[in-house]
């Protein structure tokens, strides 16, 4: 990696630590939450579910509303495999 992309990598992954920085809360198809740096743009394949806020406010949002870590995708299997073994 060269100096540049080194000092570049660096910048971005400060604003991640900003305590003072204004983020999103972003939540993917699986269901998983990451919280972004606002003066980012959004990654495809994520939705904003909170606006522009404080880093703290941010963390309890994802607090709250993440209460399943597991992928959506991985729920979806364990639930069609629960109806299975069931036989309905």
């Amino acid at each position: 990696m060269s100096g540049t992309a080194r000092v570049r990598w660096r910048s971005v992954s400060a604003l991640f630590d900003d305590e003072n920085g204004e983020f999103l809360v972003l939540v993917n198809a699986e269901n998983q939450y990451s919280m972004w740096p606002a003066v980012i743009d959004v990654p495809a394949g994520w939705e904003v579910v909170h606006g522009r806020d404080t880093r703290q406010n941010c963390l309890d949002h994802i607090e709250k509303h993440w209460t399943d870590m597991r992928p959506a995708s991985l729920i979806a299997d364990m639930e069609q495999d629960a109806h299975a073994r069931s036989g309905a």
